[in-house]
């Protein structure tokens, strides 16, 4: 039983030393942001990154300190995992709409239907663990609702929670649904930021294809498929090509 508690100890306190570690790194990130020294932030945020921990705020700092120093494509990458974990994120999506001004390329979306507008304005806005934690605070209101509407004698009371109920188990079944319609569009869709300064995409993967059109750094495509070292892309007009895969970074 001492042997256990030692080694809960043990595994307490270094867990509190790893946390106190991590706050210490991004704290002195941030001080060397603060103080203009982009580069030693970009070192100090990267080794919170390396450790395998991610966070809204970790990448939106990095993405800050790379458009600190004019790098294109690492702060529009930075900016898009962080609006990928949080897609609220007011600051980061403002920011990257700054960052993409300094991009060569000019892509034109192509028209979305209402279901497409939908999905991008309202189902995307919140991550599919959100809307699965409020189906969850959904059912468990319901359940209250219904347990008041069992357990109440007074007529108008019965038919208020009886009403309230049906109505937030109406809400808990749409947030279920966002959140699985959520989840199939995340793990479907692929997406990258071109990194090399110029990249031809080809019509087949291979170096002998012929060149359909080029790619600057910053600009995001959309993975499809990947062969070998080559990786099949869509743009937002609907463009298709061969890029080779060191050429991107996928978000």
């Amino acid at each position: 039983m001492k042997l256990r508690f030692i080694f809960v100890l043990a595994l307490f306190i270094g867990s509190f030393s790893y946390a106190q570690s991590v706050s210490e790194l991004f704290s002195n990130a941030n001080d060397s942001y603060k103080n203009g020294q982009y580069s030693k932030a970009i070192q100090l945020y990267s080794k919170i990154e390396k450790q395998g921990l991610e966070s809204d705020d970790l990448f939106f700092n990095l993405g800050n300190s790379y458009y600190k120093l004019n790098k294109v494509a690492p702060s529009i990458y930075y900016y898009e995992k962080a609006l990928k974990l949080n897609p609220i994120h007011e600051d980061a999506s403002n920011n990257l709409a700054f960052a993409k001004r300094m991009t060569i390329d000019v892509i034109e979306d192509l028209p979305k239907s209402f279901l497409q507008r939908f999905s991008s304005t309202v189902v995307q806005k919140l991550t599919y663990d959100t809307w699965a934690i409020l189906a969850v605070i959904a059912s468990f209101l319901s359940a209250i609702l219904f347990l008041l509407y069992y357990f109440s004698y007074a007529t108008k009371r019965k038919i208020l929670y009886f009403n309230s109920s049906i109505f937030v188990v109406f809400v808990m079944v749409i947030n279920v649904f966002f959140a699985f319609s959520n989840y199939k569009t995340t793990q479907k869709s692929r997406s990258a930021i071109v990194f090399s300064q110029k990249s031809d995409v080809k019509n087949s993967p291979s170096l002998d294809g012929e060149a359909v059109f080029e790619l600057h750094e910053g600009t995001k495509v959309y993975i499809l498929d990947e062969l070998s070292n080559w990786k099949k892309i869509k743009l937002a007009d609907g463009k298709i090509g061969w890029i080779i895969a060191s050429d991107l970074k996928e978000i």
